[in-house]
């Protein structure tokens, strides 16, 4: 999944950082609110974490201009403020949830998962995607095909993902991208092209169907049945 952190403490933001990193997310951070708003709007996330007081733009207007903006992206709120009425204030500008600092990290996960749950539910209730023989489990990271573990580099499982989750669909490079890179990546040319070369060679390895077709002109597509999407044409 794809992140972004806005929190205007460097302290806070490294440790929500290196937290969810190692969680296997990618995350990127904002220090203002109106810089995490404008990034926020790009609609690339998959979750915020806002903290309560930041500079430029305090954290329940960037909230309720989301909301006003019809962003569905759940909302995860970070605040000192502990009192009911404030929580309520959080909750009616129109996070999902709000956690109290100082908090665990492991808590920090478990509302996340909780936040994002109903769209995992449609990878099965073990969050495990299927498409065809191939299977990920989404939070083992781990890869099978008819059976087969498969060892994937962990950008190689993202891509995946992604992949799996627009089943049958176009998913661009750009789309490639935003799910395995974070903000300060400055991609090449080819570095999706690459990383779909080795993505295939793991995955095709022994049988006699590629999961991964190219759409020429447009990106790529996942696929077990052969029927997949026309290449954009030029009017």
């Amino acid at each position: 999944m794809r992140i972004l952190v806005i929190e205007d403490d460097a302290r806070s933001a490294s440790y929500l950082v290196r937290g969810l990193s190692e969680s296997g997310h990618v995350v990127d951070t904002a220090e203002d609110g109106r810089d995490g708003l404008a990034m926020a709007l790009e609609g690339i996330y998959d979750a915020l974490i806002v903290d309560r007081c930041l500079p430029g733009m305090d954290g329940l207007s960037v909230v309720r201009e989301l909301r006003r903006e019809k962003m569905p992206t759940p909302i995860l709120m970070l605040s000192a403020l502990a009192s009911t009425q404030q929580r309520v204030e959080g909750l009616q500008a129109g996070c999902d949830d709000y956690l109290i600092k100082p908090y665990a990290f492991v808590e920090v996960l478990a509302r996340l998962d909780a936040l994002l749950r109903p769209r995992n539910q449609l990878a099965g209730a073990a969050g495990t995607l299927c498409v065809g023989d191939l299977s990920l489990d989404c939070a083992a990271r781990s890869v099978t095909r008819m059976g087969r573990t498969i060892s994937l580099a962990h950008r190689e499982t993202l891509i995946l993902e992604k992949l799996m989750r627009h089943y049958g669909e176009v998913v661009t490079r750009l789309m490639l991208l935003e799910s395995a890179w974070d903000y300060e990546f400055d991609p090449n040319d080819n570095v999706i092209d690459k990383h779909i070369y080795r993505l295939r060679r793991k995955l095709d390895e022994g049988f006699g169907v590629s999961l991964i077709a190219t759409i020429p002109g447009a990106g790529y597509c996942l696929s077990v049945a052969g029927n997949l999407p026309e290449a954009p044409t030029e009017s």
